[in-house]
C-alpha cells in the first residue's frame, strides 16, 4: 500500500474494527450499520446530545428577527445548566426555542397582554417564564402534580423577578375539582403542553369540561397518536413503561411519526379531539415545529367569540 495516500492510524483502526472486509460486502443494511457510522453519519445511540445540539442550531438559525427579541427578552434561561448552542452571540437552548415558537404563534392570533392564564402541566415553568417576559400577563396559574408544582415554584422563584413571581399562583390538581379554587376563576386562555398525552382519558375529559365553562381560549400543543418504532429509542425504560404510555391521552392509535401525510393526516384527529365544545371555534392549527409527530392548535370559546 501506499505511503503517501495510504491509511492514517485512525483509520487503520477503523478498517480493522468497523469499515471492515467483511461488512463492506453486506450491502443489506449498511447505512444503519457501524459501516456508516465512519463513512457518513455520526451513530445515533451514542450522540444524542450532538444531535440535539445540531438541531438546535438548526432552528435558531431560522429564528425570525421577532423570535430572536422575544428570546432575548426572557432572562435567566441558563439556570438549571442546558445543553445550549452559541448562535448570533446568544446561548440558546431547544426549551426556549420552542417556548418563543409558542408564544408567537399564541400572540398573533389573540391578545395576551392583561390576559389571565391557566396551565394545565406546567413542567419546570418554561412557558411560564417565556410569557412573562414577553407579556403583561395579569395572573398566572399553573395547575399540576406535586412534585412538578414544587419543581416550577422553586425554577420560577430562581428565573422570575419579584414582579413577575407575585402573579403567578401554584394550585395542587385537587383544586381542580368541584368546590376547588381554580371553580372560582375564570381565565382569558388555558394552555396545556405536552401533557394530555401522558393523562387518563377521564381525566383530560375533565380538563376539558373545565376549559369549556372557565376559559375563553385554549392553546394545546401534544403529539398526534402513539409510535412503537424501538429503533428511536430502544425502549430504554422497559416494555412496562412503553404499554403505560399506549393507554394515555385520547390519541392512541399508532402512526408513523415520520410520514409527514400520516401526521397531517391524524391532526385532524387531534383537532377534534381537543376541541372543549361544540360551540368552540378553530382559530389556527400547525405542525409543532421542530417535532414531526407534535401539533398545536388555538381555539376561542363561542361565548368569546360574541
Amino acid at each position: 500500500m501506499s505511503q503517501t495516500y495510504g491509511r492514517s492510524p485512525l483509520w487503520e483502526l477503523y478498517n480493522n474494527t468497523q469499515v471492515t472486509r467483511e461488512a463492506v460486502g453486506d450491502l443489506s443494511n449498511f447505512k444503519s450499520s457501524e459501516v456508516n457510522y465512519k463513512l457518513a453519519l455520526w451513530d445515533p445511540r451514542v450522540n444524542g446530545v450532538r444531535y440535539l445540539k445540531t438541531l438546535a442550531f438548526t432552528l435558531a438559525a431560522g429564528l425570525s428577527p421577532a423570535n430572536w427579541a422575544r428570546l432575548r427578552r426572557i432572562a435567566n434561561r441558563e439556570v438549571g445548566d442546558p445543553f445550549s448552542i452559541t448562535y448570533d452571540g446568544e446561548a440558546v437552548c431547544m426549551d426556549y426555542l420552542q417556548a418563543v415558537l409558542e408564544v408567537e404563534f399564541i400572540e398573533s392570533r389573540m391578545t395576551l397582554d392583561g390576559a389571565s392564564i391557566l396551565e394545565i402541566g406546567a413542567g419546570y415553568g418554561r412557558t411560564c417564564h417565556a410569557l412573562l417576559s414577553n407579556h403583561e400577563i395579569a395572573a398566572y396559574h399553573i395547575v399540576d402534580l406535586e412534585n412538578s408544582l414544587d419543581l416550577a415554584s422553586r425554577y420560577l422563584g430562581a428565573v422570575l423577578t419579584d414582579e413577575q413571581l407575585a402573579k403567578v399562583h401554584f394550585h395542587g390538581v385537587d383544586q381542580a375539582e368541584a368546590g376547588g379554587a381554580l371553580r372560582e376563576l375564570r381565565f382569558d386562555l388555558a394552555i396545556n403542553i405536552d401533557s394530555f398525552a401522558e393523562m387518563t382519558p377521564d381525566t383530560v375529559g375533565a380538563y376539558l369540561d373545565l376549559i369549556a365553562t372557565h376559559a375563553d381560549h385554549l392553546y394545546v400543543n401534544n403529539p398526534v397518536g402513539k409510535y412503537l418504532d424501538k429503533s428511536l429509542d430502544g425502549h430504554s425504560q422497559g416494555d412496562a413503561v412503553v404499554q403505560l404510555a399506549l393507554r394515555t391521552g385520547l390519541l392512541r392509535d399508532i402512526v408513523d411519526i415520520f410520514d409527514d401525510r400520516a401526521v397531517a393526516a391524524q391532526s385532524r384527529r387531534f383537532i377534534d379531539a381537543y376541541r372543549p365544545g361544540r360551540d368552540w371555534a378553530l382559530l389556527a392549527d400547525a405542525r409543532a415545529v421542530p417535532w414531526s409527530f407534535y401539533w398545536q392548535a388555538l381555539y376561542r370559546s363561542g361565548a368569546a367569540g360574541r
